[in-house]
């Protein structure tokens, strides 16, 4: 079990995180997991049919997705359960280079982390929080469809003098007890996100976890692993696809698809808007954002292989803290394969088309508003400052390299290894 006393400035990496990491190195290189890789690969490509532009972002985001499949496959027993950080960029373990495990249409503010859990079991949760609370916190139970079964808001953590706290996770009713989460029988995993708004000063909760009572089967054989590892691979390719494919039936730079559910990883409490997008080097397309008193907003852009591009060294992703908003407390947003001076650039990282899923959280009273809502417009270049509302923020190249530059310095923690 992790305490804290193998994190330092890095919750993430954890003794626990870096021996599973290492394992999923060694797992990729068995024969079998490699010609499933093959087949995966050629599945994959065959039916995304991508351009050529496409196509060359494609090795490096299907190494991540497919170090995802054996990162998260790996901690899939309730019996041995272990705290595991996935959809992570490249970084090292001393000299040991680990792959990003980006996969799912990551959200670059969030710490995801997982824990296998078994209904008919009993779980301790320990953590401890940061000083500094974090806006959006929650502990979603699923069963094994990434359907909510029970969901606990981390701002309703019950703490002690120092920071930490206990959740107790069993299927009994809660019988006054506060930090308490009930499981189901078809509870399967908890999927934990510690969403960072403010890149610089925000950090996440430290967390363990314990079953308690004596593991009542052995940890999986290599045949069943390399079996479990395989299908995760499979459907990871196969998710992204069908994902995808909600965006890119519907016309292109047109943010009509509304998601507000508890299927598929998303919450119900918040809001999110997929679509696509598709411009010329002398195109513009322009965002306009309302977030309706949301305390937590999200432009992301991914790639059609469900991997967002360049987070730490470019806007490729912006939310509420890192955007300059308007007179009227609205957000404008450009996406422009070449930066048009707009603080507010959402940069495409050289892909004229991608996947745009915004994201809206911590409503007041806790659902959207009618006011939440997005729009956008098509521009040509010669024509964008004139569509862009009074007072616009832009930035001289100085003011652009110092922004990058922060960016960098303040994502740089959730990549050292201690």
């Amino acid at each position: 079990m992790n305490t804290e006393s193998t994190m330092s400035s890095n919750p993430i990496a954890t003794d626990e995180q870096h021996a599973l990491e290492r394992r999923a190195l060694a797992l990729l290189k068995h024969p079998e997991l490699q010609r499933t890789m093959q087949e995966v690969r050629e599945h994959w490509l065959r039916a995304a049919a991508p351009d050529e532009e496409l196509r060359a972002r494609f090795d490096a985001a299907f190494e991540e997705v497919m170090f995802c499949a054996a990162v998260w496959s790996l901690n899939q027993d309730p019996q041995h359960p272990k705290v595991v950080t996935i959809t992570r960029l490249e970084h090292h373990i001393g000299g040991l280079r680990v792959p990003g495990s980006r996969y799912g249409i990551d959200n670059p503010d969030s710490v995801y982390r997982v824990i296998p859990i078994s209904g008919s079991e009993r779980y301790l949760i320990r953590g401890r929080v940061p000083e500094r609370r974090l806006t959006e916190n929650y502990f979603a139970l699923w069963d094994a469809n990434m359907h909510s079964v029970a969901v606990f808001n981390g701002q309703d953590l019950v703490l002690g003098p120092d920071r930490s706290f206990t959740i107790e996770v069993d299927a009994d009713p809660p019988d006054g007890r506060a930090n308490h989460i009930r499981s189901t029988p078809t509870a399967h995993e908890f999927y934990i996100r510690d969403v960072l708004l403010d890149w610089e000063r925000d950090r996440i909760n430290t967390l363990s976890v314990e079953k308690l009572g004596p593991a009542k089967t052995p940890p999986k054989s290599e045949a069943e692993q390399l079996a479990l590892t395989a299908r995760f691979m499979r459907n990871y390719a196969d998710h992204t696809l069908r994902w995808n494919d909600q965006a890119l039936k519907k016309p292109a730079n047109d943010l009509a698809f509304t998601i507000d559910r508890d299927t598929d990883g998303a919450l119900r409490n918040q809001l999110y808007v997929m679509g696509h997008f598709r411009i010329a080097d002398d195109q513009a397309l322009v965002l306009d954002v309302h977030t309706g008193g949301a305390k937590y907003f999200l432009a992301p852009i991914t790639n059609h292989w469900g991997t967002t591009n360049d987070i730490v060294n470019r806007t490729a992703s912006l939310n509420l803290s890192q955007l300059a908003a308007n007179a009227d407390g609205s957000h404008t947003l450009v996406i422009a394969m070449q930066d048009p001076g707009v603080h507010n650039w959402l940069d495409p990282c050289g892909l004229h088309a991608g996947i745009l899923t915004l994201r809206w959280a911590e409503f007041p009273g806790g659902r959207r508003t009618p006011d939440t809502r997005a729009s956008s417009r098509l521009v040509s270049l010669a024509q964008l400052r004139q569509a862009l509302p009074a007072g616009t923020k832009f930035v001289t190249p100085e003011e652009r390299r110092e922004q990058l530059a922060r960016r960098a310095r303040s994502y740089a923690w959730r990549l050292q290894d201690r």
